[in-house]
């Protein structure tokens, strides 16, 4: 994949990451004439309050667009979706990362170090039009909790990952797009 073929769209919670994301994704399937395939990370947990954000999720996605549950081999589930005539939604790399490294049957994953890479291999490899969605969570106080320094530290990590093998970046800020970086002619 060349680096103009990767979008990464980041912001805060309720900043209207996904609702930009899937409007790229529309944009870019009418412009390629493709499908959109929406890779989605977010597992039912038996939260209410979380099942009723996945409900709007879906309700918000066409019909037509195929989806794939992806659950800690995103990797691999990037690689069966990539045809090379689809665009890829994956939404989004937090609850990814939450799946990996807070899984409901309290048991990380030891091979995070390697699934990252994957990842990054994948994201590199993929033939067709990819939109990642992620949170940009390190803006504020340093949390206190060992465990959730290790999680907002990854997620920088990974989120800085992206960004470098991304061609475009965008910042949502109260639901405006803040172009980060650019590869598009002006």
């Amino acid at each position: 994949m060349s680096l103009s073929d990767l979008t990464f769209v980041l912001g805060g919670a309720r900043s209207g990451k996904s609702r930009h994301a899937e409007q790229l994704a529309h944009a870019r399937a009418a412009e390629l004439t493709a499908p959109v395939t929406y890779v989605a990370t977010a597992r039912e947990t038996g939260d209410a309050e979380f099942a009723a954000r996945i409900a709007q999720h879906r309700a918000r996605r066409p019909a037509h667009w195929r989806v794939v549950e992806a659950g800690v081999d995103l990797a691999g589930a990037i690689a069966q979706a990539d045809d090379g005539r689809t665009c890829i939604l994956l939404d989004c790399l937090t609850l990814w990362l939450a799946n990996v490294l807070c899984p409901a049957d309290g048991e990380p994953a030891r091979d995070y170090a390697a699934r990252a890479d994957a990842l990054e291999t994948a994201l590199l490899q993929a033939k067709g039009p990819l939109i990642v969605v992620s949170n940009e969570i390190g803006m504020g106080v340093v949390p206190m909790g060992a465990m959730t320094r290790q999680y907002v530290d990854e997620l920088g990590r990974l989120n800085q990952r992206v960004a470098a093998i991304a061609r475009e970046v965008t910042l949502m800020v109260a639901g405006l797009p803040m172009t980060v970086k650019s590869g598009r002619p002006q």
